[in-house]
């Protein structure tokens, strides 16, 4: 099951077997995903991966020569903006932590996209401070029984599985005493709700678990040991969140700079040198971007992604705020607050009034901005950590 480096195909290889795939599945004539499905066996789904389960051990930097010949012909795709959660958090962290038998069963649909999944971490008592969290796991013969509530659950109403993190021992300190669990949307229990936004969609949800029963063989990592393997998913999280490859103007700036040329009656002096400041912003984020994905290749995503998360939040805001100012009373109009419940998230759809109020959710979703300045504070610059008064007490005893 494991790649052998030593006999990792190269980039000529690559190109041979992904030319054979194109050969016995030609996409203009094969169902997109029998083809996607060819593609996983093939080996081609994700290289750096294990052979068996999408991959052939090859360097991860070679997938770029896969996917360009693919593309040059024309092959489908796995749709990755529908299946974000899975793709950029769940198959990492079952990679890692899954048996043999968690990666046989839930990689290839994961991958191919026959199923979605969503993520269950934040709580309404433990958003920032997610490792307080209070839904509770407890054994009850090879079962473990699920009772809480989760919420911000985005395509929790499309999900057939989730990642879910749960506290199994009380009389631990918070971030001890946590287990990490793969959960059935589908079970009896599971009950999903929508949840409004500013912006009049509920793209995230309410998810509420009771009694809800999961397999030990479910399990990633050891028992009390699901906050080390969270980490795994959160790093991945915000690599996905922040280090997103957009093109030159691509984004919120192509928007505004889209409004700007179109609209020369709406120019001020001070308007143009901030937008000038803030499209060169957008191309320092974005060659960030790029070279933290360069710096994947090497191995796993440091805490930099966090960095780069901070900085899409905030850059985000500022693009759309101005915006809005560029386009006066204009600005302020909202065209439709139907209620609806998108598959996707659209960051730069419908208007400049629905740019504006979507990026206020950058500096919450992911891990809020004051959380992830912790991080940078201590884990890049190495700086002191923050005095606690919840070190070493059991989760049970903590004010709440």
């Amino acid at each position: 099951m494991s790649g052998d480096k030593a006999l990792a195909p190269d980039a000529a290889e690559l190109l041979d077997r992904t030319r054979r795939l194109l050969a016995e599945h030609p996409p203009a004539t094969t169902d997109r995903t029998d083809f996607l499905r060819a593609r996983f066996d093939a080996g081609l789904a994700w290289v750096h991966y294990p052979v068996g389960l999408g991959g052939l051990g090859a360097p991860r930097s070679l997938q770029a020569v896969v996917d360009a010949e693919l593309a040059a012909a024309g092959a489908p795709d796995n749709d990755p903006r529908r299946i974000g959660i899975g793709l950029g958090m769940a198959a990492p962290t079952l990679l890692e932590f899954g048996s043999d038998a968690v990666k046989e069963r839930f990689l290839k649909p994961l991958w191919v996209g026959e199923e979605v999944w969503c993520q269950l971490f934040s709580e309404p008592g433990a958003g920032s401070d997610l490792a307080a969290l209070g839904t509770r796991a407890v054994r009850d013969g090879e079962d473990w029984v699920i009772n809480g509530q989760k919420v911000w659950t985005s395509s929790a109403h499309v999900a057939r599985w989730a990642i879910l993190i749960a506290r199994t021992d009380p009389d631990l300190p918070k971030h001890r005493g946590i287990t990490y669990f793969v959960c059935d949307m589908t079970d009896p229990g599971v009950e999903v709700r929508p949840l409004r936004q500013i912006t009049g969609e509920a793209e995230f949800n309410e998810v509420f678990l009771t009694n809800v029963r999961i397999p030990d063989a479910h399990r990633l990592g050891e028992v009390g040991d699901g906050w080390r393997v969270a980490q795994t998913t959160l790093m991945n999280e915000r690599v996905s969140i922040g280090g997103a490859r957009i093109p030159r103007e691509g984004g919120m700036i192509g928007k505004a700079a889209a409004t700007w040329r179109a609209r020369p009656e709406l120019r001020t002096h001070d308007l143009h040198r901030r937008l000038l400041d803030l499209w060169v912003d957008a191309e320092v984020a974005r060659l960030t971007g790029e070279r933290l994905r360069q710096q994947l290749v090497a191995g796993q995503p440091g805490p930099e992604g966090s960095a780069m998360k901070l900085g899409f939040a905030r850059l985000n805001q500022a693009i759309s705020a101005l915006e809005v100012e560029l386009l006066g009373d204009e600005g302020l109009l909202y065209g439709d607050w139907t209620m609806v419940r998108p598959d996707l998230v659209d960051f730069t759809g419908r208007d400049a009034g629905y740019r504006y109020l979507r990026a206020k959710g950058n500096s919450i979703e992911g891990g809020t901005t004051e959380v992830l300045l912790n991080i940078v504070a201590e884990r890049v610059l190495g700086l002191p950590p923050e005095p606690r008064n919840d070190k070493d007490v059991a989760w049970k005893d903590l004010a709440r």
